[in-house]
């Protein structure tokens, strides 16, 4: 089967959950699904729900907080971790979808370099189907990408103070 690159980005909510969907029907299909998550550390419920399954693997490469101005040494060093590990999975070609979750916003907070999410990309076997999210792809992704969805925020109950939901948004 041939695999292609699909991107998930843009303002609006859905980006990471349309991934992790795919990991289920993967997972569902029989496919060996590997999920690295760039800035993101933590048990979340989507977590819990995935190591359920034998064949859906999920490691974070973050410190569990948004990146706000220029990354500590730690941000830095767990998605300098987090990129050479996408890279043996990607090169050992076991796994026959990786998504790269929060792939674009760890180039947008300068955690790993354009030059590297590319390298990622170039990196694909032609059989393993490769998912980006994130908001603030780059032209440079959009451009190589087979698939790109824009999720719009129109409307967000966030705007009016609800927070996140255990089981919704968490």
């Amino acid at each position: 089967m041939k695999g292609y690159l699909q991107v998930y980005t843009g303002n609006g909510k859905g980006k990471t959950t349309a991934g992790l969907g795919l990991a289920l029907r993967g997972a569902g299909a029989g496919l060996q699904v590997f999920v690295g998550q760039f800035l993101k550390q933590g048990n979340y419920s989507e977590i819990k729900a995935l190591s359920r399954f034998e064949n859906i693997t999920v490691e974070q490469f973050g410190m569990g907080k948004f990146v706000k101005g220029a990354p500590s040494k730690k941000e830095i060093a767990a998605a300098r971790a987090g990129y050479a590990r996408l890279c043996e999975i990607l090169t050992a070609n076991k796994h026959d979808l990786v998504i790269v979750d929060e792939g674009n916003v760890a180039v947008t907070c300068n955690l790993i370099s354009e030059g590297e999410l590319l390298d990622l990309i170039d990196r694909k076997p032609d059989d393993v189907e490769l998912v980006i999210t994130g908001r603030g792809a780059l032209a440079s992704v959009v451009h190589r990408a087979d698939l790109v969805t824009e999720m719009q925020d129109i409307k967000h109950y966030f705007q009016q103070g609800v927070a996140a939901r255990k089981g919704i948004e968490k």
